[in-house]
């Protein structure tokens, strides 16, 4: 599987060109293989949800819709996107925490197929707004593992955190939900872990979920139909060419899921590797003796780099053009900091990197920037100028202006 790096011709042709240029590229026809690539090789039955989350652009939506079985939502948002961009035919499953009245009341006006419940308190909510409504939600019970799971970058369960049910309430949790009678257990939801680089500990962990799910449905006497083993299929932002291992994982897998129809529901490994966040020097600076490139762009655009503390892979596209009639400033064979444009020292996209040459004028292309970039980031802050968002394909290029 490859990568998204645009040539330097390739964004001059496509960016608006009336100032420093901030974009963001993004390959929708690669981003449609990459679902390809990841869904083939898992058990026969299985759906693989694209998590919204990761990034919710309408174009990003629809160049998936006929990829993957349907979208995993986390807020009436993202329901109301999902139906806006891909139709009435699109499969949606809704899950998170801090369920609300509304959410459940658009839940059931738009067509969501299954909640996911993280709470004795969402399944009596879900279960009384489906009541008045006249409607049954088909629910799967979200474990938080009693843990400790190791080998992820984020962990949601197998610790103290917000998510899900402790696995030592999940009885009591079932007791409940038996007299929600207008709630239908259909089964258990696992999202664990994020961002697990281990196939093979992903595997193991999974197949202990899945027996964890028959052992809980045999002993309360449940009909199991689904059980959702979430994402968390890792990204390595340091080494873009590393891959999880998708096939050793699901040849692990597929002989603990023959009865179950299983879930996926996956939003980085789908979205990360084929989107660039471009952004032009505007100055070099020497500052303590560190080297510091300041961008037409930062995370008020691209969070990710600063919300992980990681330097985000890059490199330095050289741009001829030069218009002013003083010397052109460069920095030769230095450790150089990317810092944006807003005032604080947080704002870095990567950290003392060492690169043969910068200038002002050239462009630095941030890869891997489809996933948890603009859609996580304070865009309003300081008030600066959005960045282009340019979507190609091999049928068509589109360009979304700045707002």
């Amino acid at each position: 599987m490859s990568f998204y790096r645009p040539s330097i011709e390739t964004i001059l042709a496509v960016t608006r060109g009336d100032g420093p240029i901030c974009a963001f590229l993004h390959d929708l026809s690669a981003l449609g293989e990459q679902a390809r690539a990841l869904r083939a090789p898992l058990p026969p039955g299985t759906d693989f949800f694209y998590a919204v989350k990761a990034n919710n652009d309408p174009q990003v939506l629809r160049a998936l819709a006929p990829h993957v079985a349907g979208f995993e939502v986390a807020s009436a948002g993202e329901i109301v996107r999902v139906r806006q961009a891909v139709g009435s035919a699109a499969r949606i499953v809704m899950g998170g925490p801090a369920r609300t009245e509304g959410d459940i009341r658009t839940l059931l006006a738009f067509g969501v197929e299954r909640l996911h419940v993280e709470s004795a308190q969402a399944m009596r909510l879900a279960n009384a707004v489906a009541a008045r409504a006249g409607a049954t939600i088909p629910v799967l019970l979200r474990v938080n593992l009693a843990g400790p799971v190791p080998g992820a970058t984020l962990t949601m369960g197998g610790a103290a955190t917000q998510f899900g049910i402790e696995q030592s309430a999940i009885p009591d949790a079932l007791t409940i939900l038996r007299d929600c009678r207008a709630l239908r257990f259909e089964g258990f939801h696992f999202h664990t872990v994020s961002n697990n680089r281990d196939a093979a500990a992903h595997a193991a962990l999974c197949t202990a979920e899945l027996a964890m799910a028959r052992g809980l449905a045999a002993e309360h006497g449940l009909d199991l139909r689904i059980v959702n083993l979430g994402g968390g299929w890792g990204v390595d932002y340091a080494d873009p060419d590393w891959r999880f291992d998708v096939i050793g994982f699901a040849r692990a897998l597929t002989p603990h899921a023959k009865g179950l129809r299983l879930q996926f529901e996956c939003g980085r490994i789908v979205a990360a590797y084929h989107a660039a966040y471009v952004c032009e020097i505007i100055d070099l600076k020497q500052v303590h003796g560190r080297a510091f490139a300041l961008l037409r762009g930062g995370t008020h655009h691209f969070r990710l780099p600063s919300s992980w503390s990681h330097n985000h892979p890059f490199e330095i596209l050289p741009r001829e053009e030069w218009s002013h009639p003083w010397p052109r400033p460069e920095l030769l064979d230095t450790k150089l900091t990317l810092a944006g444009e807003l005032c604080t020292p947080k704002d870095v996209l990567a950290r003392d990197v060492p690169v043969p040459r910068a200038r002002i004028g050239d462009l630095v292309c941030l890869q891997m920037a489809g996933a948890y970039g603009w859609d996580i980031s304070h865009h309003d802050f300081l008030c600066h100028a959005r960045p282009e968002r340019i979507f190609l394909s091999s049928s068509r290029e589109t360009t979304e202006q700045p707002a």
